[in-house]
């Protein structure tokens, strides 16, 4: 029977150390995460955002893309999925129903956040808060709602760049105490900001979110994991690294109108088609009895 990825993803977290969760927005960028041996992966609403709408973290889309989307990334991956949730898009009920759909669609864990809707990323400015007693209802809604009890329940607060440091530590508090499994403050602002959450949360599961913006600083997870943190996201750092070679492989066939001297840049074709599987596929045309002229092939 295959371990389910809720209890594969506790199991991760009950050891030491960080969990590095590299960030995804799609299928294709979930599969290379497994292929190169991670053991969990995140599933970035930014980019979730830019690849599907081509349109910024601004509260644009709904809890029926956001949880698709997560599906084909779990499918995909095989892996335990983290997933942004966002504020679980409406009230302690809608919570509920949130948090039950995403648990359907074989996600290992979501977090959720306190902020007003629409939500902002967390490193952008224009962000509000709720009050906490409602965010306080809302980690009650998720955690009564899962029906599986390893399910991981995570708690945002943003409250740092509206509320300041003092109130994001009682607020994740607040949380905890409702029954969050992992707290996560967003956007600490430098080492300092850091170990302060660190060493208000000792012995509590913290999540890091390693975002591109330059507020939270760059530690490696060896460091983290001495912190006390156990996962660290690396929300869009695939999309970022794969922007530039899009933008160059786009510029090049504009100013030259060929592509030939480009080839030795890109992968093959035959990378191309053993990352989307097609081996696994003509294993099973051939299972299957599937004629031979009739299989894919290159």
């Amino acid at each position: 029977m295959t371990e389910r990825a809720t209890a594969r993803l506790r199991e991760l977290m009950n050891k030491p150390g960080c969990i590095v969760a590299p960030g995804v927005a799609d299928a294709l960028a979930a599969r290379l995460v497994t292929m190169a041996g991670f053991d969990v992966v995140y599933m970035t609403g930014f980019g979730t955002g830019l690849t599907r709408l081509g349109m910024p973290d601004v509260g644009l889309l709904t809890a029926t893309e956001m949880i698709d989307n997560a599906s084909r990334i779990v499918d995909a991956s095989g892996l335990p999925v983290v997933a942004d949730a966002d504020t679980g898009y409406g009230n302690p009920i809608n919570t509920r129903r949130t948090v039950r759909d995403y648990e359907k669609a074989g996600v290992a864990a979501v977090h959720l956040e306190d902020q007003t809707w629409p939500k902002r990323c967390g490193h952008l400015a224009g962000k509000g808060v709720i009050p906490t007693a409602e965010m306080v209802a809302k980690v009650k809604a998720a955690c009564d709602a899962r029906r599986d009890s390893d399910f991981v329940i995570i708690a945002r607060t943003d409250a740092i760049a509206v509320e300041g440091m003092n109130a994001a530590l009682d607020r994740a508090a607040a949380y905890r105490e409702a029954g969050a499994d992992v707290l996560f403050v967003e956007a600490p602002v430098g080492l300092e900001e850091v170990k302060i959450v660190a060493n208000r949360f000792k012995g509590i599961p913290l999540l890091y979110n390693m975002a591109a913006s330059g507020k939270t600083p760059d530690l490696p997870a060896d460091e983290l994991g001495r912190l006390g943190f156990k996962i660290s996201l690396y929300p869009n750092w695939l999309l970022l690294a794969a922007i530039p070679a899009m933008q160059n492989i786009l510029s090049e066939l504009k100013r030259t109108g060929s592509i030939a001297h480009m080839r030795d840049k890109v992968a093959t074709f035959k990378q191309f088609t053993d990352i989307a599987g097609l081996p696994e596929i003509q294993k099973l045309e051939e299972r299957y009895g599937v004629p031979e002229d009739r299989r894919a092939g290159l």
